[in-house]
């Protein structure tokens, strides 16, 4: 029903949560004058004070349309922690510039969230809108000393050297950093400082949320394929309308018109029915361009991970262990979608029942359509340990194989430059992101290695692609996450 502020809408939106993808769900939204209510719900959750001495938390943001424009926007929240609330065990953690916050464990502690209340306060002007609340699984990475680079045979690495206070404070030389990098000044974002980085790569049931929030000329500049395509056109790839582009099942499901009423995006990997549990919707979202990745992110008030971030969120404070990946240790296991072994493929439970020490997705050297990215954390359960998950010291899943990361590079000028701001969400006209010091036509890398590739590219400190400046560049192996 509308009102003269507010239409309220209950919503389930795409964040996947805990040690396993854990159905981040957010319910029974309603809104009264400026305050949002509704319930959160996500497993295996916890706030821990001996190593890794973090937490995890739920990104929360709201949109809202107006009813006469038609048009979505970002909604600010209040900055003041008393003008929210959350009911136990969460807590309220604001962030400066208003446009989300954070929900986590406010006490050391661990299980299951179920059906928390959350009100939060918006600040927007008075009319007549819609809402949508959304919400991505995120992992707390201390501010601290740590090691860069790598003490193997990674090629491109960086020098072995530690960055703490003094190096993010006075910035590096080129010649410390080695791994062809250029000098870093300090207000790159080096790793030192605390941040917050999605859990997962981007799925492909978060990329439709996004695009079905944008205009139609954002909506065509962020996909392959014009949103006046036929329904059930693929929006990637370069099979259009094939049954799954590399396991990206990403559809037009209603076509936009005049170039002005936007399309409707849906899920529809097994091209039968769309949205069912078994199109998709939480493997990792390949064939994002760097442009497209940095679109999310700022429309979601995050930023892009940094090539030395990079190296932090998976080593911690641990030593270099020479050829590593992400999960600290040299052992793989090869993991592929066609494999024997995978359940319940394509579903939220795509599980890879065998257990084993660096379980991976890597090296099949084959472009077939067939071949793509697993589920985001396929091999995390809980009775798994780091190795057999594949996470990084802080609890962060497929860093390594999977789908490259894209990363800020220092490989160069346009890289160097960036300083970490965070995105407003808002984007242009086009659908671009619009934030100063984001680079736009070099700078930019991918890390961590791919399903496609060999097993050396995924080795935590190897950055043979760390300078890949192809912006707007779609490809099969690539994807990507976002930090705070």
């Amino acid at each position: 029903m509308k009102t003269s502020f507010v239409l309220f809408i209950s919503l389930i939106l795409g964040g996947i949560v805990g040690m396993r993808a854990n159905n981040l769900t957010i319910t029974n939204t309603s809104v009264s004058g400026t305050n949002i209510t509704f319930q959160i719900s996500w497993e295996n959750s916890w706030n821990t004070n001996i190593a890794p001495n973090n937490w995890d938390a739920a990104w929360v943001f709201v949109k809202y349309q107006d009813c006469n424009t038609k048009l979505w926007n970002h909604a600010s929240l209040s900055t003041t922690v008393g003008d929210h609330s959350a009911a136990s065990p969460l807590m309220v953690e604001t962030v400066g510039d208003g446009k989300g916050v954070f929900l986590r464990r406010s006490a050391v502690g661990s299980g299951n969230i179920s059906n928390a209340s959350i009100t939060l306060k918006m600040t927007i002007p008075a009319g007549t809108y819609n809402y949508k609340v959304f919400g991505l699984e995120m992992v707390s990475v201390p501010q601290g000393t740590f090691n860069l680079g790598g003490v193997g045979s990674e090629s491109t690495r960086y020098n072995s050297i530690v960055v703490d206070a003094t190096a993010q404070s006075s910035g590096l030389s080129a010649a410390s950093l080695g791994g062809s990098s250029v000098a870093i000044p300090n207000t790159y974002p080096m790793g030192y400082n605390a941040l917050y980085c999605m859990k997962y790569e981007l799925t492909q049931l978060q990329y439709v949320d996004f695009l079905n929030t944008l205009t139609y000329p954002q909506q065509a500049t962020r996909t392959d394929y014009d949103p006046i395509s036929a329904a059930y056109t693929h929006a990637f790839g370069t099979q259009a309308g094939s049954s799954y582009n590399n396991r990206n099942g990403i559809i037009i499901l209603t076509p936009g018109s005049n170039a002005a009423i936007p399309a409707v995006y849906a899920n529809d990997l097994t091209s039968t029915i769309e949205n069912n549990s078994d199109d998709g919707q939480n493997i990792a979202c390949n064939f994002l361009s760097p442009m497209d990745l940095y679109a999310y992110l700022d429309w979601a008030a995050l930023r892009p991970m940094s090539d030395m971030e990079f190296e932090k969120i998976c080593r911690g404070p641990m030593p270099a262990v020479a050829n590593e990946y992400a999960w600290g240790s040299t052992n793989i296991y090869q993991v592929y979608n066609t494999l024997g072994g995978m359940t319940n493929v394509n579903t939220t439970t795509e599980k890879f029942s065998t257990v084993s020490n660096g379980r991976c997705a890597y090296g099949l050297g084959n472009a077939n359509v067939a071949y793509g990215p697993l589920r985001v954390g396929i091999f995390a359960e809980s009775t798994t340990g780091r190795e057999s998950s594949g996470a990084t010291y802080y609890g962060v899943m497929e860093m390594s194989g999977n789908l490259y990361e894209n990363i800020v590079s220092t490989r160069n000028a346009a890289g160097a430059a960036y300083t970490g701001n965070n995105g407003d969400g808002n984007l242009t006209v086009d659908g671009s992101a619009n934030q100063a010091s984001w680079p736009t036509t070099s700078g930019m890398g991918i890390r961590g290695g791919d399903w496609y590739n060999a097993a050396t590219y995924s080795r935590l400190a190897d950055r043979t692609n760390s300078q890949w400046n192809n912006p707007n560049s779609r490809n099969y192996n690539v994807g990507g996450r976002g930090v705070r």
